[in-house]
């Protein structure tokens, strides 16, 4: 019997979560005024944000069996921001903030760039 092989691994999710928050924020650049469309979008960042921190969670626990407590502190603060912004883009959303959501738009390109 041969290995199953998991291609769907924490990276290429986490890589794709990047990939749709790249994607969104273009998108919400152009958006001259907030509409349902553009509340989805951001609806969508919470949840890619969201998606990132599971995705350190699991790596940093595949590390920790291992015995790489170094390593996985450093990932832990390096993705630090995710969870960050993952909880203000949703306060955001919810009190319905939007003079604060290009601060929001900026840092998360800063992070995602």
């Amino acid at each position: 019997m041969s290995r199953v092989i998991n291609t769907n691994s924490p990276g290429k999710r986490r890589n794709a979560h990047l990939r749709t928050i790249a994607e969104i924020l273009r998108r919400l650049s152009q958006e001259q005024e907030i509409n349902q469309e553009s509340k989805d979008m951001v609806a969508m960042l919470v949840f890619c944000l969201r998606g990132i921190e599971g995705t350190v969670e699991e790596s940093m626990v595949a590390w920790e069996k291992r015995g790489y407590w170094k390593k996985s502190d450093e990932f832990q603060q390096k993705w630090w921001w995710a969870s960050l912004l993952s909880k203000s883009v949703d306060d955001l959303l919810r009190i319905e903030r939007w003079v604060y959501l290009a601060e929001s738009m900026m840092t998360l390109y800063g992070n995602v760039s």
